[in-house]
């Protein structure tokens, strides 16, 4: 192992570094896109359905949750100015079998959100143009858009975070539209409470909001390319969650304050606006739809092949996953695999059951990173770091216990394909660490016959 190490230094120092080109303001902007995709134009239905008028309730709840997790995050992505996000800090915390699963799983979550959201946006297109709803259209939209995050990814990182930018403005603007003006035509009748909430229900629909806040860690992957990512990452997260928290709870209160049958609606936000703002409305909100899912498919091939590229980088995948453009300083090679990868699972139609590993992928890799917390307290005890959790291990520990608990609350069929996927990615692992140990003893053999 120890020599496997020495020679991924020694490949790493020859070869073209990438570049540092995302300031600030484009890290928290890859950070929602991350929490913000097609899951709001649905969400204030699943929550009015579940607690009704209390709905407020469930989003201070999960709000403090994401909170005390995303302040993990905060402190160990102060430490690091390398690509990885969760996999990297799994992998210097507790190993690197560890850190494969994790990575393994963050991919592969990555790969099934991507089909989930390309199949959303085709849909939301479909409104405006109804050729590309289904069949070749939908097949042409969705190639067309990975075509184009492809290129921009390929070309510079700089680029790809301008897209970003643009995007995230794009999607806000409707979403502050609706929220600000909707709170106008808010009916307060509509907030009256009558008996307490059901535990059971409390619970299920904090953990459907926790959920909607995944994504912040997005921004903890490209580390590598990020302007002082040891200051910037803990500013980024915090905003951004803040940011997403306020827009959900304002979205949550005009959607139940307008739409009277909220928790039967099949378009919360579509409905709430054409009752305000007209059919125009309605349009707005589907074409804030769909700049949604394109920023955060846009976020998901940047953050995707950083993964592949730092998997690679830490000698855990081929190599040539880890080789960086000459010229435009990107790991092409890991963008054009996952672009390959992404656009094969999302032509695949019956994805839906796939999508499980996404929710217990999000899990695992939050609670390695709340218990790498005291570790790499301890482990990297002279590294320095820009950001402390405060309180001990209080929080971690505390975090961590809301990702087990939220893991128990996992059903038979997310558990079993979660099951599956750590046992694949377990298997791939031993493939290549027993491909590079044949390798190195290849060497050796080799070495002692020349001398």
């Amino acid at each position: 192992m120890t020599q496997l190490r020495s020679r991924v230094e020694e490949a790493k120092a020859s070869r073209t570094q990438l570049v540092r080109a995302v300031g600030l303001l484009s890290l928290t902007a890859i950070a929602i896109n991350g929490m913000i995709g097609s899951g709001i134009f649905v969400l204030p239905a699943t929550v009015a359905k579940l607690l009704g008028p209390l709905s407020p309730l469930a989003y201070l709840i999960s709000g403090v949750a994401i909170v005390l997790i995303v302040l993990c995050f905060a402190e160990v992505g102060s430490r690091f100015d390398r690509a990885g996000g969760p996999y990297l800090y799994a992998r210097e915390a507790f190993g690197s079998f560890i850190g494969f699963e994790v990575g393994w799983m963050f991919l592969l979550a990555r790969l099934t959100a991507f089909a989930a959201i390309s199949n959303a946006f085709a849909a939301y297109l479909g409104y405006f143009w109804p050729d590309v709803g289904s069949g070749i259209g939908r097949v042409l939209a969705i190639s067309a858009s990975l075509l184009v995050f492809t290129a921009i990814n390929l070309f510079g990182v700089r680029y790809s975070a301008w897209l970003v930018n643009l995007l995230t403005v794009g999607k806000l603007l409707p979403l502050l539209l609706l929220a600000t003006v909707g709170l106008f035509f808010v009916d307060t009748q509509h907030f009256s409470v009558s008996a307490p909430p059901e535990i059971g229900a409390l619970r299920q629909a904090s953990l459907v909001l926790i959920f909607a806040f995944g994504g912040f860690e997005f921004a903890s992957v490209p580390s590598e390319e990020v302007l002082n990512p040891r200051r910037n990452l803990a500013i980024a997260l915090i905003a951004a969650v803040s940011l997403t928290g306020t827009i959900y709870v304002l979205i949550q209160i005009v959607a139940q304050g307008t739409v009277p049958q909220l928790a039967t609606a099949s378009a919360p936000l579509a409905s709430a606006a054409q009752r305000f703002l007209g059919v125009a409305g309605a349009a707005i909100v589907t074409a804030g739809a769909i700049l949604s899912t394109t920023g955060t498919n846009g976020a998901v091939v940047l953050v995707g092949s950083r993964i592949l590229y730092a998997m690679a980088d830490g000698g855990q995948l081929p190599g040539a996953l880890a080789r960086v453009h000459p010229r435009y300083r990107t790991p092409h090679v890991s963008v054009i695999v996952f672009a390959l990868a992404a656009w094969t699972l999302a032509m695949y139609s019956n994805f839906a059951q796939l999508a499980a590993v996404s929710a217990i992928a999000r899990l695992l890799f939050y609670l390695s990173t709340c218990l790498a917390v005291p570790v790499l307290r301890r482990k990297m005890a002279d590294a320095s770091r820009q950001f402390t959790v405060p309180g001990g291990v209080l929080i971690p520990i505390t975090a961590a216990v809301i990702c087990l608990w939220l893991l128990s609350g996992s059903t038979k069929a997310q558990a079993t394909v979660g099951g599956v996927a750590l046992l694949l990615g377990a298997g791939i692992y031993g493939l290549e660490a027993w491909l590079r140990a044949r390798a190195l003893n290849t060497e050796k053999i080799a070495a002692r016959s020349r001398s």
